[in-house]
């Protein structure tokens, strides 16, 4: 079996399912390989876990995610002692996925000097041994294409069952346990069905306020774990990326979504819901809107950030700065004159705007703040018909979708008419990117249909209160109150356009006596536009001449 003299012996064991364990063949392999070390003069290592339990080898996890996944890295960074042993149940137990990819493992594996020895039949397989007889490399063939049809067979049955249940779901036939996925940590099931577990539900509802109100996801960790609640995340892996994928399942409103092959199905009403599915669907809303979570540094930016404030000159987006080193106002406050706002256009664009310069943010700030707290402007933004945007934006994705759908059926039949002659790459290449393309369309088409939904509901009375409580909060740089000012912002505005030293600026652009215009373009369409001082007071555009 060649040399073995400095190898070690390793013993792995896995379980598809974790009851498997439970038996006698673990505590069998365990003395097979202490005995089959002693026989031959090895040493047993007994430090590296090399066990999987609930993993499956058809779908190759203990691969992906596993300790052969681990132990396979190791053979191929040589941090395995050349002549080691590898000991398992049964050939079966390495691999159940295609024959020839099965086969393959096995190769890196003795290809690197290591023995595998199979339990239950005593067979080893090694470089050596494969050469002196060739036909156990038939074998060991044998042996992998009959372990992959048998999960194989049961994979399809299995999958089966579970499209009959959930299609029994669907109907109103069947409303019993579906074992599919993962379950939400939020629900645990008791003798009547699953009910909410408690202290993970409050998690749950505090991250999903956390984020309505901007905070970002490594911002809702860090809250929730001060709060002393315990979100559904591990401490391992991108913690914002994990709040995230919470925020999106469809199990927070109740339903199941489960997915065989190329079969989707939602399972309404599976789980307790958290939350009403409409609040759902506001979430996911403002998920897709990304910018709400760009929030740079200690102190987040009222109006920037959000791809909705403009240069009123050049028409480039505006970029907001903070320029914290500077001294700070006894309070520690950050001084109004180092709170910038700035025509992105030189930096992003390399294009040079024709006033350029930048302003305090401060006073359009306080001036937008003090002019939405006063129910009777935000009435006038809320008689705009609020669903014309969104509305436009849904029919143009909609139509997109409708094309491409056209142009991949067009080129379905070309490809099943030269199928006989083998696919032209070219025809395959195109239909990946018209898939790739459709995707997209469609995450627009449903982002339309939430935005309309939303756009629908008017401006709630009391409004006008939430942005007066903030505008105090805002003033004195609080991260909460201007994290929700963030948001109200970006509810309310279509398109905010900032004419830093006026419509009309003098000649001097420098001059240090300047008024900045605004025009605040809320959602429904209703254009407003402030004149506001270097203080943050402001006049209305029928007080004063944007002409003059």
């Amino acid at each position: 079996m060649g040399n073995l003299e400095k190898g070690l012996v390793y013993s792995y064991l896995r379980f598809s399912d974790p009851k498997q364990s439970a038996g006698g063949s673990t505590d069998r392999q365990i003395a097979y390989a202490a005995k089959w070390a002693a026989e031959h003069g090895l040493q047993l290592d007994t430090r590296l876990s090399l066990r999987d339990e609930g993993l499956s080898a058809y779908h190759q996890q203990h691969i992906k995610n596993g300790a052969l996944g681990v132990f396979l890295r190791a053979v191929e960074d040589g941090r395995v002692p050349n002549g080691s042993v590898l000991i398992v149940e049964g050939l079966d137990r390495l691999s159940r996925a295609e024959p020839i990819q099965a086969q393959a493992q096995l190769a890196q594996i003795v290809n690197a000097g290591i023995t595998v020895v199979t339990a239950s039949d005593g067979k080893t397989y090694s470089r050596q041994r494969l050469k002196e007889n060739p036909m156990d490399l038939v074998y060991s063939l044998l042996v992998m294409i009959r372990a992959h049809e048998e999960s194989d067979t049961k994979s399809k049955r299995v999958k089966a069952s579970i499209r009959r249940l959930c299609e029994k779901w669907q109907d109103g036939s069947y409303r019993g346990q579906i074992k599919q996925g993962h379950d939400p940590a939020w629900c645990t099931m008791t003798e009547s069905g699953w009910a909410l577990e408690p202290e993970r539900t409050k998690a749950v509802l505090r991250a999903v306020e956390l984020y309505k109100d901007g905070f970002s996801g490594k911002r809702i960790a860090q809250t929730l774990n001060e709060e002393g609640l315990q979100l559904y995340t591990t401490t391992t892996g991108n913690i914002s990326t994990q709040v995230y994928r919470i925020l999106a399942m469809p199990q927070l409103c109740g339903h199941k979504p489960i997915s065989v092959d190329d079969n989707n199905y939602l399972l309404r009403d599976y789980y307790p819901a958290v939350m009403p599915e409409h609040e759902w669907h506001e979430l996911q809303r403002i998920k897709s809107e990304g910018g709400r979570r760009r929030v740079k540094g200690d102190l987040p930016h009222v109006i920037t950030g959000l791809g909705i404030t403009y240069c009123g000159y050049c028409g480039t987006a505006m970029a907001g700065q903070h320029l914290a080193s500077k001294p700070r106002l006894p309070d520690g406050r950050i001084r109004d004159g180092y709170r910038r706002l700035l025509c992105a256009s030189a930096a992003s664009y390399g294009t040079s705007c024709p006033v350029p310069g930048s302003t305090s943010v401060a006073p359009i700030e306080r001036a937008i703040m003090s002019y939405c707290s006063d129910i009777i402007n935000l009435q006038a933004f809320n008689q705009g018909d609020r669903t014309q945007g969104p509305r436009t934006r849904l029919q143009t994705a909609q139509a997109q979708a409708r094309e491409i759908e056209r142009q991949i059926e067009t080129l379905t039949n070309a490809m099943l008419e030269a199928a006989s002659e083998g696919t032209p790459l070219a025809f395959a290449r195109k239909a990946r990117q018209l898939e790739e393309e459709l995707a997209t369309v469609q995450r627009a088409v449903q982002h339309a249909e939430r935005e309309l939904v939303s756009a629908s509901q008017q401006i709630n009375a009391g409004a006008e209160k939430a942005w007066r409580e903030l505008a105090a909060g805002v003033e004195a740089q609080d991260t909460a109150a201007r994290l929700k000012a963030r948001q109200l912002v970006a509810d309310t505005f279509e398109r905010i356009v900032v004419w830093h030293h006026g419509i009309r600026p003098d000649d001097d652009a420098s001059q240090r006596d300047y008024h900045i215009d605004v025009q605040l373009i809320a959602k429904g369409g209703v254009s407003r536009v402030l004149r506001i001082t270097r203080e943050g007071a402001w006049q209305a555009a029928e007080e004063f001449d944007t002409h003059d």
